[in-house]
C-alpha cells in the first residue's frame, strides 16, 4: 500500500525538456533489459534510476556513470538478472550492490536500505522494501531523487527545487548525517562547488568545523576518491575563491602545501585544467619539498605508476634547472629514459606553475604531441655474433657507452662508432 501511495502522489511529472534526457536512456538496451528483467520478476518489483545521473539530468550535465536502486532484497535482484542472462558478479553484497553488465558497461543496482547503525566510516543496513526510508538515509536532498524509465520523479525531499535554488541541503539532523559517514564533509565540498548559489549556511559551517576530526575515521583511499572527483569537476577553480571549502581542504589535506598555485593560473593551463589529470594537478600542489612528497606517498596509497609519476617529477625538481633542461635535445632524453607520459607530466607541470604563458614550453608539448619513445636498434645478441664477442660484463659495458652515443647523437650511430667503442 505504502509503495501504491508513493507512486500515484509522489512523482513529478514536471520535467519539461528534461523527458528527452529520460527517453534517450529509455530507448537504450541496457534499460530496456535491466528494468524488463526487474520488473517482472514480481508483481511489486521496481526498479529506479537514482542520485548522480538524475541530479544531472536535471543539471543539463554530461551522464557518467549511471545507478540504480531496487526494492528487492540482493539474492532477489541477482535471480532476476539471472532469469534473463544478465551478467553481474556481487560489488558489496553485504550493503545491497550489485553489478550488473551489458556489452561494455556496467551498472550498480543497489537494494533498498535503512540504517540499523554507523561507525562514521560504515553503516550497517537491513534491506527494506520502503523508498522513503532509503531517501532518508541519503546525505543531501539533490541526491535522494529516483526516477523511474519515463523519467517520473519520486522525489520526497523536494531535491530538484533545491538544485533550481542552487541549494546544496543535508537531510534531516545535519550532524546526525556527518556523524555516519564523515566523509559527508568533503561530499559537501564538492556539492557546494558544484551546485550551490547561495552562501555556506553558519549552522552546516559550525557543525563540519565541530566534526572534522572525524575525518581522521575515513581511510586515505576514500579521502583521495573523493578529492579527486572535486579536482575533475567543472566548479574544481570556485574552491579558491571560497574561504569555507578551502579551510576545510586545507585541514583534510594538510600536504598540499602549494594549495594556493590554482589561484592564479595562466591562460593556458586554466583552459587545459579539464585535460590533464589528477595526479598531476596533485603533485603541482604537494611538491614543495622533499619530506612533504615522500609524507604524502606514505599516507595515501597511490598505485605504483602513479608514484613513479609524481617521483619523477620530484627527482627532476631536485636536481638544479639548467637552461637547457626544457631544451628539445634533453627531452627526447627524458621521453627515452622516462616515457611518453613522464615528459607529458613535466611540461604540463612547468607550464601550469609559471605565472605566464611559456609559448616555447606550448611549442614542445605540440612537438612531442604524436613522437613515441625511441627504440635502440643494437642488440648484444648482434654484437656477438657480428665481432665474435663473448657473453659477460665486458659486453654490457661496451653496449651502455655504444647506447649512450646513441642518445647523445639524436638516436643515431654509425657503424664506424660501434667498432671503434667495441675495439677500445
Amino acid at each position: 500500500m505504502t509503495n501504491l501511495f508513493n507512486k500515484i502522489f509522489s512523482f513529478s511529472k514536471n520535467l519539461n525538456n528534461k523527458h528527452s534526457s529520460f527517453n534517450k536512456l529509455k530507448n537504450e538496451k541496457f534499460a530496456l533489459l535491466l528494468f524488463s528483467a526487474i520488473e517482472n520478476y514480481s508483481e511489486t518489483s521496481e526498479l529506479r534510476y537514482v542520485g548522480g545521473c538524475i541530479r544531472k539530468i536535471l543539471n543539463n550535465e554530461t551522464i557518467d556513470d549511471i545507478d540504480f536502486a531496487v526494492n528487492l532484497k540482493p539474492n532477489e535482484c541477482i535471480e532476476a538478472l539471472k532469469k534473463h542472462n544478465i551478467k553481474y558478479y556481487e560489488t558489496g553484497i553485504e550493503h545491497g550492490t550489485v553489478t550488473a553488465i551489458i556489452g561494455n558497461k556496467k551498472f550498480e543496482i543497489t537494494s533498498l536500505r535503512k540504517d540499523i547503525s554507523t561507525d562514521g566510516r560504515h553503516a550497517k543496513v537491513e534491506f527494506s522494501n520502503n523508498w522513503l526510508e532509503d531517501a532518508s538515509r541519503r546525505d543531501f536532498t539533490i541526491n535522494s531523487i529516483y526516477a523511474d524509465i519515463d523519467g517520473n520523479l519520486y522525489d520526497p525531499f523536494n531535491g530538484k527545487r533545491g538544485l533550481e535554488l542552487g541549494k546544496v541541503e543535508f537531510i534531516g539532523d545535519i550532524e546526525k548525517r556527518i556523524k555516519e559517514d564523515y566523509l559527508r564533509i568533503l561530499r559537501y565540498v564538492r556539492f557546494f562547488l558544484n551546485y550551490s548559489k547561495l552562501e555556506h549556511s553558519e549552522k552546516v559551517k559550525k557543525i563540519i568545523k565541530q566534526n572534522i576530526n572525524g575525518i581522521s575515521n575515513i581511510s586515505s583511499e576514500r579521502l583521495l576518491d573523493e578529492y579527486k572527483k572535486i579536482i575533475k569537476s567543472k566548479g574544481f577553480l570556485k574552491l579558491f575563491k571560497d574561504p569555507f571549502c578551502q579551510e576545510i581542504i586545507q585541514l583534510i589535506f594538510p600536504q598540499f602545501k602549494n594549495f594556493e598555485i590554482f589561484k592564479k593560473l595562466n591562460n593556458f593551463a586554466e583552459k587545459k585544467l579539464s585535460e590533464v589529470d589528477y595526479i598531476l594537478l596533485i603533485s603541482l600542489m604537494i611538491m614543495s619539498d622533499s619530506n612533504n612528497v615522500d609524507y604524502f606517498l606514505f599516507k595515501f596509497n597511490l598505485s605504483n605508476i602513479n608514484k613513479k609519476r609524481i617521483l619523477f617529477l620530484k627527482k627532476f625538481y631536485d636536481e638544479k634547472i639548467y637552461k637547457n633542461s626544457f631544451s628539445e635535445k634533453n627531452l627526447w632524453k627524458v621521453l627515452y629514459y622516462n616515457g611518453k607520459q613522464s615528459l607529458q607530466d613535466l611540461l604540463y607541470f612547468e607550464i601550469f606553475k609559471s605565472k605566464n604563458i611559456n609559448k616555447k614550453l606550448i611549442n614542445l608539448i605540440n612537438f612531442f604531441k604524436d613522437k613515441e619513445v625511441p627504440i635502440f636498434p643494437i642488440k648484444a645478441k648482434n654484437l656477438m655474433e657480428k665481432y665474435n664477442i663473448s657473453e659477460g660484463k665486458l659486453l654490457g659495458i661496451k653496449l651502455k657507452k655504444i647506447e649512450e652515443k646513441w642518445i647523445n647523437n639524436d638516436f643515431k650511430v654509425s657503424e664506424k662508432e660501434v667498432t671503434r667503442v667495441l675495439e677500445n
